[in-house]
């Protein structure tokens, strides 16, 4: 079963000013669809071809390529999915009500995932979690995922992650990560998050 690569389900331009079209257009049809095809590649005829995406995250990550380029096909999916030009505002819904709980509000929320992003050193991720009814913020190095072992408490589901590799922000941001990532809560679509909760 080869992967694909998914359509986005907006425009390239849709979510200006905040990521500009020739970002999104090269993170979506260069970095992810490379991604895409080196996972392709590396479970092309083996066992691993039958396993689901999350399957490969949770439990062949010993395997260099299974880490790194299903955790990219992985994480841009989730991350597509979760920015929307009608996104932003304060969460909505059951995530507000388990940020309020867990964070005690969503300016403290956003203070504590701004912070794991902008310390993540390098290249990587930063990861708004579930496990069981708790909430947890954690970031990850490269193409890594909360899926994968070690990363955030074992078995966490991610609901919502950004990434701060340059090649998200640089055209537009070159080396101003802090107003990415502040753009980026003007793009989040809590309907979505909220469908993982």
């Amino acid at each position: 079963m080869a992967f694909s690569l998914p359509n986005l389900p907006y425009s390239y331009d849709a979510l200006e000013p905040h990521i500009d079209a020739k970002t999104m257009e090269i993170h979506h049809t260069k970095h992810h669809n490379l991604y895409l095809t080196n996972l392709n590649n590396a479970i092309k005829g083996k066992e691993l071809e039958s396993k689901s995406l999350e399957e490969l995250c949770r439990n062949h990550t010993d395997n260099p390529a299974i880490r790194n380029h299903g955790g990219g096909h992985f994480n841009h999916s989730l991350f597509w999915k979760i920015l929307s030009p009608n996104g932003g505002g304060n969460s909505t819904g059951k995530i507000a009500d388990a940020i309020n709980s867990n964070f005690g509000s969503y300016d403290n929320f956003k203070e504590k995932f701004t912070n794991a992003a902008m310390t993540r050193f390098g290249s990587g991720w930063a990861w708004l979690c579930k496990t069981g009814n708790k909430l947890e913020i954690c970031s990850s190095a490269n193409q890594d995922n909360p899926l994968m072992p070690g990363i955030c408490t074992d078995k966490s589901i991610p609901l919502l992650g950004i990434d701060v590799w340059e090649h998200a922000y640089y055209l537009n941001y070159q080396n101003r990560r802090p107003d990415y990532i502040n753009a980026f809560f003007n793009l989040i679509n809590w309907e979505e998050v909220n469908n993982k909760v």
